[in-house]
């Protein structure tokens, strides 16, 4: 009897089980935050971080003459310090917020509403409702806001510092000050926006740009072109003597360059997750490749394989890896670097050769050449299941198609840029001047500038 009662209940309750299922997945809401995820993102911020100070400042410092080492040491540290503020004040909210295709809105104008989650445990639900901002991107994830905010300024702090080396030698300090302001908001962010913000243009067309070829790389190329053809070219520029003063910081400076790349592809995921150990992998596949593909080219082209070649040739490498980091796989991994290495060779010495400018440490023909060919390759060689956004849930696979939506990114991010910069650039000339005299250039912005120098 008792047996016959106890299964006549659960076969009356078994409807009611199976039709709360539903609502008992819905109460799971979004995804809780993670600690691994958060850890890995920690990290990566500050390897992102270290790409800037020091190495980025040490590749270029090591890169210039003696009396202008501690000048592009200062120009790094100080573009650190500026956007930092810059990206707080209102370069996030102008890059994530939704906004409209092309640039956000202020509502995270000085970081309000960042921390409204603090306190609440785990539960990113509060969170999200209680913002009003569904469309940024860390609302999707498990790490908190203040994390993704922090690991994407660290992109925002190193994509104006790229250009530095194009115009190494002769900027005003004052200028650079004031450029750098003015490009990180009216450039870097909104472009950041139409490609990393769902709500972006290149987002919603399909645009793949994993870690920044188009948003960190293109951009700053394309600028750099801009700086070096508007202040025109180096004091003895073709007649003196400009190598290098000391090419162990620059090594030094790459070294650190590679490793902390890691961070800005690997954490690009904004997760501790396969996706993250793909990218890991081709970039560090891709770096060589690159490097061993310029270090040949130099070889045959000019007899000898230089050490500057060679460092060179594997910045070409994170360069052009960095848009595909988490699209392709390790083979694909391995033509995209030679063909950086080769291309980017030629463009950093026969083109610009050919074209007669100025452009100092080769921003141009290492960022923006790579990370066009990075940004191309992607569309051929992007691998289905890696390659799933938003526009494209089943992945995007390498096409014609694909290769066309690459190439619309591309240029729109060469004029987008290249015409704003001139623009800024003629803003700043007219507030402060942009270059120093001849003879301050001639004597050093070290001192000149600072008032210090190397003995």
């Amino acid at each position: 009897m008792t047996g016959r009662r106890l299964t006549g209940a659960v076969g009356a309750l078994l409807p009611m089980l199976l039709a709360a299922a539903p609502a008992l997945a819905d109460d799971a809401g979004p995804p809780k935050l993670d600690s691994g995820d958060t850890a890995w993102m920690l990290a990566s911020t500050a390897l992102v971080l270290m790409m800037t100070v020091p190495g980025l400042a040490l590749f270029y410092g090591g890169m210039v003459r003696k009396k202008n080492i501690l000048a592009t040491l200062m120009q790094c540290f100080v573009i650190t310090c500026i956007v930092t503020l810059v990206w707080t004040v209102a370069g996030y909210s102008l890059a994530f917020t939704p906004g409209n295709t092309y640039v956000g809105d202020l509502s995270r104008f000085m970081l309000h509403g960042i921390a409204d989650h603090i306190g609440k445990g785990n539960d990113t639900q509060a969170f999200v409702l209680e913002s009003g901002i569904k469309d940024v991107a860390p609302l999707v994830t498990t790490i908190p806001e203040s994390v993704y905010m922090m690991f994407q300024m660290t992109f925002a702090i190193i994509t104006p510092a790229l250009i530095v080396g194009a115009f190494a030698d002769r900027m005003k300090f004052s200028a650079l000050c004031i450029f750098m302001t003015l490009w990180s908001l009216l450039i870097y962010s909104p472009i950041a926006h139409w490609m990393w913000a769902p709500s972006g243009w290149s987002a919603q067309n399909g645009q793949l740009d994993f870690a920044g070829g188009t948003v960190v790389h293109i951009n700053a190329g394309i600028a750099g072109l801009m700086c070096a053809l508007v202040l025109g070219k180096r004091v003895g520029y073709g007649h003196e003597n400009m190598a290098p003063y000391n090419l162990a910081y620059s090594v030094i400076g790459a070294s650190l360059l590679w490793v902390g790349w890691f961070g800005f592809n690997a954490g690009s995921a904004v997760a501790s997750n396969g996706r993250a150990g793909m990218a890991m992998a081709v970039t560090q596949i891709a770096t060589a490749a690159a490097a061993l593909g310029w270090m040949f080219a130099e070889w045959v082209a000019k007899g000898k394989p230089s050490v500057l070649g060679a460092i060179s040739g594997a910045v070409a490498g994170l360069v052009a890896i960095t848009p595909a980091s988490g699209f392709v796989l390790p083979g694909s991994s391995i033509i995209i670097g030679v063909a950086a290495g080769v291309i980017c060779f030629w463009a950093a010495t026969s083109v610009k050769h050919v074209f007669g400018y100025d452009d100092s440490l080769d921003v141009f023909g290492v960022h923006c050449i790579g990370g066009i060919v990075g940004a191309l390759l992607t569309g051929v060689f992007s691998y289905g299941p890696l390659s799933a956004t938003d526009a494209s849930p089943d992945g995007s696979p390498g096409s014609l198609n694909q290769l066309l939506i690459q190439c619309e990114g591309v240029i729109a991010t060469l004029v987008y840029s290249g015409v704003g910069t001139l623009i800024l650039l003629m803003i700043t000339k007219m507030l402060v001047g942009l270059r120093v005299g001849e003879e301050e250039e001639r004597e050093g912005l070290d001192l000149v500038l600072h008032g210090e120098q190397i003995f």
